[in-house]
Parts: structure tokens; C-alpha cells; sequence
């Protein structure tokens, strides 16, 4: 697959590991196969890296949001927003299913191995994601209507110049998942407030 466009973003998307992608009129739709994620186990026990995913490269400071929802029919199933600096250095926001069945915003962030932590339960099978750049720093926020936004975490990841943002879809113990990421838009500019809710 060669880069894809997509409407509400500024540059084409860079597919990593063989993306199963369907243009939508207000988004896109990104199918994982089974057994697939991006994950490095603090504990060593595990280290994987084979989920599709759909980026684009990024300067300066900017903000990409977009409606996402997934399948969520295994375990671990999850539509992601993924900043990606290299191999060893990115971080997730996922909305994804528990083992106890639940949906929830999850939250990555891997500088060599990956710390994991899980956030709120989500009411329904949508929810917003926005991921910022600020500096040397990033933000994820999440939002019930995509007007008012919590945060979930902020954090560096000890990178100073450009990233790649983009979308993920992941599968680790299941058959697959297909995560659909909606009203998708793009803003240069920082984020002027991390806790006000804007």
C-alpha cells in the first residue's frame, strides 16, 4: 500500500507492516490481523511490533483528534491514536477491551520498553482521542462529544525534533479487529491549555 489521503490531515499516510485500510467519507477504517500489537514488555517476556498502522510525519507543535471506535471482540482488541519517534520509542492511546470485557482508554508509552497503564471505562463503543505535541512534550486527552477534553497523560519521550503521528489497529490475542477513526482533523499550534478541559 502507498501512501493513503486522508480528509482533515495535511500530508499522506506511511503504511507500516502491510495496513488493510478503507477510506470512509467522514474517516477511515484500519483492520488488524490476529495475534498483532505494539508492545515491549517491561518484564522481558514479551516484544512485538507487527500491528498495521497508518502515519504521517509532523513538525513543530500541533494537535491530530479524531472519533474512534473499534470491534472489540478479543481481549486487547483497540483502535489507537500513535505518536511513533522510532522502533524503540512511541507511545499509544487505545481504546480498547479488558479481560474482564470492559472498554477502556489505555494509555502506552515506550522509551525502550513500554509502560502500560489503564484509564477510564468508556460508556458505549466511541469515544474522542486528541494527541498533542508541546515541545519536548505530549498530551492525550480524551472527550465524550469533542468539545470538552480530560486528560489521560502527559509525558516526553526524549525526542526534540519531528515524530510520526497516525492511527493503529490491534489484535493481540484475538482473530482481529477492525478500529474506525472518524471526523479526523489536524491543528499546527500548541495546545494552549493541558487541564481546562479546552
Amino acid at each position: 500500500m502507498s501512501g493513503l489521503v486522508v480528509p482533515g490531515l495535511p500530508a499522506s499516510l506511511r503504511p507500516v507492516n502491510d495496513p488493510v485500510a478503507e477510506p470512509l467519507a467522514d474517516g477511515l477504517r484500519l483492520s488488524a490481523p490476529g495475534q498483532t500489537d505494539w508492545f515491549v514488555d517491561p518484564a522481558g517476556e514479551v516484544t512485538i511490533g507487527n500491528a498495521p498502522a497508518l502515519i504521517m510525519r509532523a513538525d513543530g507543535d500541533w494537535m491530530l483528534r479524531a472519533r474512534v471506535s473499534a470491534t472489540h471482540e478479543a481481549t486487547f482488541d483497540a483502535a489507537v491514536l500513535v505518536v511513533h519517534a522510532d522502533e524503540d520509542t512511541w507511545a499509544k492511546l487505545c481504546l480498547e477491551r479488558s479481560p474482564g470485557g470492559q472498554v477502556l482508554v489505555v494509555s502506552v508509552v515506550t522509551r525502550g520498553t513500554s509502560d502500560d497503564c489503564n484509564s477510564v471505562p468508556v460508556d458505549g463503543d466511541e469515544i474522542w482521542f486528541r494527541v498533542s505535541r508541546l515541545g519536548h512534550a505530549f498530551a492525550f486527552h480524551t472527550s465524550a462529544d469533542g468539545a470538552h477534553w480530560d486528560m489521560v497523560r502527559y509525558f516526553g519521550l526524549g525526542v526534540s525534533g519531528s515524530v510520526e503521528v497516525g492511527f493503529l489497529a490491534q489484535s493481540p490475542t484475538g482473530g482481529g479487529c477492525a478500529a474506525t477513526f472518524r471526523d479526523i482533523a489536524f491543528e499546527d499550534g500548541r495546545l494552549p491549555e493541558l487541564r481546562s478541559g479546552v
